[in-house]
C-alpha cells in the first residue's frame, strides 16, 4: 500500500477546513490534549487502554506512532479543532492497523463536543482526503459491538458492514467495516 511514487501527493503540513472545523496534523504539542482524551473512560472503552499515564507518554505516543506515518504516507492522525473558538476537541484519521490489509478511519471526540455532528464532520473530511488527495481505492472501520454512536456514523459514511475481525494481540472481536 505504497503511496510513494504517486504525484501530487499533499504535504504533511496541510491544513484541511470544513465548514465548521480546522484538522491539522497531530504534533507534539498536542501531547496535553492526547493525554486528557485517550485517558477519558469512553476512550478506553470503545478504542482501548494506551497506557498514557504521563503527558511525556503521550507526546512518546504521537512521536512514535502518529508522526511516522505521516512523514511515510502524507497522511494519519489530525487534530480536530473548532473553527469558531479554536476548541481541540477531537482526533480524527486514516491509520495503519496491523491486522488489517486496508487502511482503517478513525476518530475521537471529548464527550462534551459529541452530538453535535463534528465527527462525522471531521471523518467525511478525512475520508475524501483519503481518497481523493491520496488515491485510496478502499478505507475501511473497525469498532466495538457495543458502540452503536461508531457504527450509525461508520454507516452514515458510507462503509458496510463486512464481517467480524480480532486484531492480532487482542481479544475483542470487533465489527468490520469497508467503503464498496
Amino acid at each position: 500500500m505504497s503511496l510513494k511514487n504517486q504525484p501530487n501527493q499533499p504535504s504533511e503540513n496541510n491544513v484541511y477546513e470544513t465548514e465548521r472545523l480546522i484538522l491539522r496534523p497531530m504534533s507534539l504539542e498536542d501531547g496535553e490534549f492526547i493525554f486528557e482524551l485517550y485517558n477519558r473512560p469512553k476512550f478506553i472503552q470503545y478504542i482501548g487502554d494506551r497506557h498514557l499515564k504521563t503527558i511525556s507518554d503521550a507526546e512518546n505516543y504521537i512521536k512514535n506512532r502518529f508522526l511516522p506515518q505521516i512523514e511515510r504516507l502524507g497522511f494519519g492522525n489530525y487534530l480536530v479543532v473548532t473553527k469558531d473558538k479554536n476548541e481541540k476537541i477531537g482526533g480524527v484519521g486514516i491509520f495503519e492497523r496491523e491486522g488489517l490489509d486496508i487502511v482503517d478511519i478513525g476518530f475521537s471526540l471529548l464527550e462534551e463536543f459529541e452530538g453535535k455532528g463534528y465527527a462525522y464532520e471531521a471523518a467525511q473530511k478525512v475520508k475524501s482526503i483519503g481518497m481523493d488527495d491520496f488515491g485510496l481505492k478502499k478505507i475501511s472501520a473497525i469498532t466495538s459491538k457495543d458502540n452503536f454512536s461508531s457504527q450509525k456514523l461508520i454507516e452514515k459514511l458510507g462503509l458496510k458492514f463486512k464481517n467480524h475481525v480480532t486484531l492480532p494481540n487482542e481479544d475483542e472481536e470487533l465489527m468490520y467495516y469497508e467503503t464498496e
